[in-house]
């Protein structure tokens, strides 16, 4: 078994919740009331994706190789 790293971008929706996607796995979205919990839901969400991937015999790709970048503009 080999160790799978999956970047989560949270987003603060109006009403206080988290949106949790995570860019590696094409349509793996979740919600959570805080960040811990958007980053528990990811967490279950991730897993069940990968099984299924498992299940269908498709490849699982992760983030391992992907750098990440904050960039700050002023306009």
């Amino acid at each position: 078994m080999r160790n799978l790293t999956y970047k989560i971008l949270l987003t603060k929706e109006p009403e206080g919740a988290y949106t949790a996607t995570v860019p590696a796995l094409p349509g793996c979205i979740t919600y959570g009331e805080n960040v811990d919990h958007a980053i528990s839901m990811a967490k279950e969400a991730i897993e069940l994706y990968i099984e299924h991937l498992h299940e269908e015999g498709a490849p699982v790709p992760d983030d391992s190789e992907t750098l990440e970048y904050s960039l700050n503009l002023i306009a």
